[in-house]
């Protein structure tokens, strides 16, 4: 069976046990608490792939380690906030209240198992690319799997910053000013964490690129190849859902505008000055 075959069997059983589950348990969750496991096991499908071949598999092997070690960190990171223990994403609550239950169940349904589950194989297909030109593993791939590490790092500290804010937050009795994490890697971005979670999936898709270009590809079908769909669409969920997401915090924490206006929704940047209020 081609990999590409079995890793879509593989999508549409998660889909349908996702939107099976979310029926029964009146929980939407469920596409949340795998989103950090299947990646893994759709790269590894070609990376054994190219194993059982004998082909060249240098390269997939260190894109299957660098995902795994991914899934590993965001798994750990889901589970202690109690990711695993039937906690719903807050946002869900919101919008399920905000429409009837048909159209949240559409909802449910196109955007959250569909679209989502989608998403998570499209963000993979390097993979797919590095198992179609099973090229030398060069200096270039070595470069960008660096670069991967130092993203996926960067990610654990904004993530255990927060972790620690949110800690603090609750021992003082659920009151910590102003409310949200503004120091370390928050105070450049107010969601560094998404920021470095993007750029590793980017990165993937480099690791793609430069497989097609070792083995013979143009820059169409090289540097530029239809998986770049992965990343792009990932981008844009992120971008959606903090907009989204702010425009719940800003609701709650009042300071939370001066930090929007002084500080990089995602990419890691100076701090802007506030503006001076204007004396009457």
């Amino acid at each position: 069976m081609e990999p590409l075959t079995l890793v879509l069997i593989l999508a549409a059983v998660t889909c349908a046990a996702c939107w099976v589950l979310s029926l029964i348990t009146k929980d939407t969750s469920w596409v949340d608490r795998i989103w950090s496991v299947v990646p893994v096991l759709y790269v590894w499908v070609f990376a054994a792939a190219a194993l059982i071949a004998g082909e060249n598999a240098t390269r997939l092997l260190v894109m299957a380690v660098l995902v795994t070690a991914w899934g590993a960190r965001l798994t750990f990171n889901f589970a202690r906030k109690g990711g695993y223990t039937g906690m719903e994403d807050y946002r869900w609550a919101i919008l399920r209240a905000r429409m009837t239950p048909a159209q949240f169940q559409v909802f449910n349904l196109l955007f959250i198992v569909l679209y989502q589950n989608a998403l998570l194989v499209f963000i993979t297909l390097p993979a797919l690319i590095a198992w179609q030109h099973p090229s030398p593993f060069t200096g270039w791939d070595a470069a960008l799997a660096v670069v991967f590490a130092l993203f996926l790092i960067g990610e654990y500290v904004a993530d255990q910053q927060q972790w620690r804010f949110h800690q603090a937050k609750k021992r003082a009795g659920g009151t910590l000013e102003p409310g949200f994490a503004t120091q370390g890697l928050w105070r450049t971005s107010r969601h560094p964490n998404f920021f470095f979670e993007q750029a590793q999936w980017w990165v993937f898709y480099l690791l793609g690129a430069a497989a097609a270009l070792a083995g013979g590809a143009g820059v169409w079908g090289g540097i530029l190849n239809g998986t770049i769909v992965g990343p792009a669409l990932l981008t844009a969920l992120f971008i959606g859902s903090t907009i989204f997401t702010e425009s719940i915090t800003a609701s709650k924490y009042p300071a939370y505008a001066d930090y929007q206006r002084t500080t990089s929704m995602l990419v890691p940047w100076p701090r802007r000055k506030a503006p001076v209020a204007a004396h009457p």
